[in-house]
């Protein structure tokens, strides 16, 4: 059979002007595990990327560190499929446009929107607005504000995935860098849960986390969820 490791991203840029830049610590994500891969000598036989600078430069990150042992690595194929959902069109398009109609998301923004820049509580402030965006956003097919519907979503995830069985060689190992709603539309399409299961183990993937799929060209499976072997420093352990 052969494998496929999808990798969420390093750590982005939460709150700032440029959401998309790495952080330091998402450079430090990158590097470690083209350095932990390297040390285990593991061939990667095709790289993938989403469109996203997060998901391009995680990648070759992990690549230059991995070639430093003398091995190589592939050139990254960047496919638009492999993107993430709509963040810009949510935040600025359907958001407003929820708020005007379920008080308790126009409270839960506000509470957002108030807390001042350095306060402890704005990533969690963030996160239950944020969950609760993406929820309403699932049952929702957004005509009125031109964001990509989640069933658009899966489905343009799932082609890929598709797509990417019947490319693969067997016993091939393929490495997809993407986004966490990337990760979990796979885990999804290989455990049939709900949409609402697929969000909530979306929310439990780690930056720069493995998940690992066994497939051939009919079966895709999964393996291991949301690894961490090449981050040994628990500073590194990030979700946003």
């Amino acid at each position: 059979m052969s494998v496929l490791t999808i990798v969420r991203h390093g750590q982005a840029s939460l709150f700032a002007a440029d959401y998309d830049k790495l952080s330091e610590i998402g450079e430090q994500q990158g590097r470690a595990l083209g350095d932990y891969w390297a040390s285990q000598q593991l061939p990667i036989d095709r790289v993938y990327s989403g469109p996203r600078l997060r998901h391009r430069h995680s990648a070759e990150l992990t690549g230059q560190t991995y070639t430093e042992s003398g091995l190589t690595w592939p050139d990254p194929v960047v496919l638009d499929e492999l993107d993430e959902f709509d963040m810009d069109g949510l935040i600025h398009r359907f958001a407003p446009r929820l708020a005007e109609r379920d008080a308790r998301f126009a409270q839960l923004a506000s509470d957002f929107l108030e807390c001042e820049e350095h306060h402890p509580d704005r990533p969690q402030r963030f996160q239950r607005m944020f969950e609760t965006l993406l929820q309403a956003w699932q049952v929702s097919d957004a005509p009125d504000c031109d964001v990509e519907p989640w069933p658009t979503f899966q489905q343009r995830v799932w082609n890929a995935i598709r797509r990417i069985q019947q490319d693969s060689d067997r016993g091939a190992r393929t490495v997809i860098f993407s986004s966490g709603g990337v990760v979990g539309c796979a885990l999804q399409h290989a455990l049939s849960v709900t949409d609402q299961a697929t969000l909530e183990l979306s929310w439990r993937i780690r930056n720069g986390s493995l998940t690992d799929f066994v497939f051939t060209p009919d079966r895709f499976t999964l393996d291991a969820f949301n690894m961490i072997p090449h981050l040994t420093d628990p500073a590194l352990w990030t979700y946003r």
